[in-house]
């Protein structure tokens, strides 16, 4: 079973970064990116990446990088993008990470980005397959709003999916979003605009989420104690650790046997 000190120790770790960020807002950015699915791919290539969406949380500004957009700029019509793809994927990306370099110092937030499956790291491979040169973010900066809001409000706090079901309990609409078979399904049938919004629409869920989690309105399942972390093995834990604690305990536990037999 996890610690509950551990658990405590995430939950003041999450909401540390939180408070920073809530205090930095000009200087933070939500993204987001759609690509083609990640599973059933038997040689194990990585899926290929379709579009990218930062958004400023304080301005809502948007910055996009998208295939559709980029075959556009280079006069590639809809029905040459298959054969022009890796071209297109890898000026898309070029596109997004010169304008990550001029935020390197921003704090960027996500949800589940953490691996070659689907994440920062998986952009990077990418660009690089493409021959191209990634701008590798500082993990400092680097915010999974997902895995935050399990620290802070424990793994319960809401069903899954988790974004749909946490969508669906603060009355969320899911207008122009596509869930993870939706955006592979739009993938395969070249709908890359729909791909576009889609993207678009999770930064800004994303963005209003960040929003009710800083201001405390975030509805969620979570009781009390699992919010403010308060568990009543915290106190064994703490005492077990700190072995002075657990010898005073020990020695007011014999007094308290003496003084029960003797008086």
């Amino acid at each position: 079973m996890p610690s509950e000190l551990k658990k405590l120790e995430r939950r003041k770790k999450a909401q540390k970064h939180l408070d920073e960020i809530s205090g930095r807002e000009e200087h933070v950015l939500v993204v987001h990116y759609s690509c083609e699915s990640f599973y059933d791919r038997p040689e194990g290539q990585t899926p290929r990446v379709t579009s990218i969406a930062a958004r400023n949380y304080a301005s809502g500004q948007t910055a996009s990088f998208s295939i559709h957009k980029i075959a556009e700029l280079k006069g590639v019509p809809f029905a040459d993008i298959d054969s022009e793809y890796d071209k297109l994927e890898k000026d898309m990306l070029k596109e997004f990470y010169e304008f990550m370099d001029k935020h390197k110092s921003y704090d960027w937030v996500h949800w589940n980005m953490r691996d070659i499956n689907y994440g920062f790291p998986a952009l990077e491979h990418r660009c690089r397959v493409l021959k191209g040169k990634p701008v590798e973010l500082d993990e400092s900066r680097k915010f999974d709003l997902s895995r935050a809001l399990v620290s802070i409000f424990g793994n319960k706090y809401i069903g899954h999916p988790r974004l749909v079901q946490l969508m669906e309990a603060n009355h969320i609409t899911a207008r122009d979003l596509l869930d993870g078979p939706g955006e592979a399904a739009a993938f395969e049938n070249k709908e890359f605009v729909k791909l576009h919004q889609s993207t678009l629409r999770k930064v800004d869920v994303l963005a209003n989420i960040l929003g009710r989690v800083i201001d405390g309105s975030i509805k969620t399942n979570a009781t009390w104690r699992d919010k403010h972390g308060i568990h009543p093995k915290i106190i064994l834990e703490f005492i077990a650790k700190h072995w002075a604690l657990s010898l005073l305990a020990s020695v007011v536990g014999i007094g308290s046997g003496i003084y029960s037999v003797f008086f």
